[in-house]
């Protein structure tokens, strides 16, 4: 307990302060945001704007873990390596895109496919970690073979495939859920705070939902034995927690920052990262299909993205929505920037909201 209070602390502090100095540093080395001809206009203001500040709330992150760990003086666990490994693989993804952006002061970094072949390598590497390296005291790999919605389910099972077949398999599934979740909260980056505070909502879920395996979890020496039969095989569940409030600390330190109007902005670096660790939180944490919910802002946002792609390929032309993503349809609607933000966040807290309420449920029912 004494780790996540601290880490989490330390996140917020390190942020809240040291982003200022991001930010000086920023404009000093000539790191600002270009913005799009063909966005709402109000954005041209916000031109020139440091950019990268993922680079601030993922050191952060680090660091709270770290420093949480040490003064609780309990040691670091493979599980939260790997969620940290996960989002700081990402976040170099994105800020090699963003650096191209920058230099080139185009909008367009690396090309498509270049991005997606970043994320997919490391998808790959946190694969292969997690379900093959290491296992710990009791047996357990990072990752199970099971594919999961609030617990691992027994008959979808990725063993069906044999030995390398199921390694095969779940190294497509974790790619499909990295690759997903990280574009998921790109495609969500485009107004002050929006992305910023949505991760914290969703990344927040996954603390609540590390802490409570934690007290039901089937190592646990405390947990009753006439309730064993509903615990949960998770490795290291309260260092999931551990991890994930470093991050929440990290981002709302940093959202004083973002918000409206918006001092920095986290870039690919911090959307590509910020992805990342979701996705890694709910593999890990045995909660993959879940993150559907517990992400369903990031879903609705790209979901519009993909619908407009498709309807004005199949009506030669028409569209939904005056612009994609979704924001940007409200925007062009009439509606304030701040307006949209709050209100897509409120929409945010209601998906973890009766996503966390689902996890909790199913385990009442047991």
């Amino acid at each position: 307990m004494i780790a996540l209070l601290v880490a989490g602390g330390f996140g917020m502090l390190f942020t809240l302060f040291g982003t200022p100095l991001f930010i000086r540093l920023f404009r000093k080395v000539g790191w600002g945001q270009f913005i799009r001809d063909d966005g709402p206009q109000s954005h041209h203001t916000k031109k020139g704007t440091p950019t990268m500040g993922g680079i601030v709330f993922i050191l952060g992150s680090g660091l709270g873990y770290l420093v949480g760990h040490l003064v609780a003086r309990e040691p670091m666990t493979f599980v939260g390596l790997m969620v940290l490994l996960l989002m700081f693989g990402l976040g170099l993804v994105g800020f090699v895109d963003d650096f191209l952006k920058t230099r080139k002061q185009r909008s367009l970094g690396l090309g498509g496919w270049a991005k997606i072949a970043g994320q997919v390598i490391v998808g790959i590497v946190f694969a292969i970690l997690a379900l093959v390296v290491v296992k710990d005291e009791h047996g357990l790999t990072a990752a199970s073979t099971q594919l999961s919605f609030i617990r691992d389910i027994d008959w979808l099972d990725l063993a069906i495939f044999g030995t390398v077949g199921a390694v095969i398999a779940f190294v497509i599934w974790t790619n499909v859920i990295v690759v997903s979740a990280s574009n998921g909260v790109n495609v969500a980056d485009g107004l002050d705070g929006l992305a910023t505070g949505a991760a914290i909502l969703t990344i927040s879920g996954y603390l609540l939902i590390g802490f409570w395996q934690f007290n039901q979890w089937c190592f646990n020496p405390n947990v009753d034995d006439t309730v064993l039969y509903k615990c949960y095989e998770v490795r290291d569940p309260l260092d999931l927690a551990v991890v994930a409030a470093a991050i929440v600390g990290s981002l709302i330190g940093f959202l004083w920052w973002n918000t409206s109007p918006a001092q920095i902005f986290m870039g690919d670096t911090g959307s590509l990262g910020l992805g990342g660790a979701i996705a890694g939180l709910a593999i890990l944490t045995r909660t993959e299909m879940l993150l559907v919910l517990l992400g369903g802002l990031f879903v609705i946002v790209t979901g519009s993205v993909v619908v407009q792609r498709a309807y004005f390929k199949i009506t030669k032309g028409k569209r939904i929505f005056l612009m994609s993503p979704l924001h940007h349809h409200f925007e062009l609607k009439g509606w304030a920037e701040v307006t949209v933000v709050v209100r897509f966040w409120i929409i945010a807290g209601l998906f973890v909201a009766a996503g966390v309420g689902l996890f909790y449920l199913e385990w009442v029912s047991r």
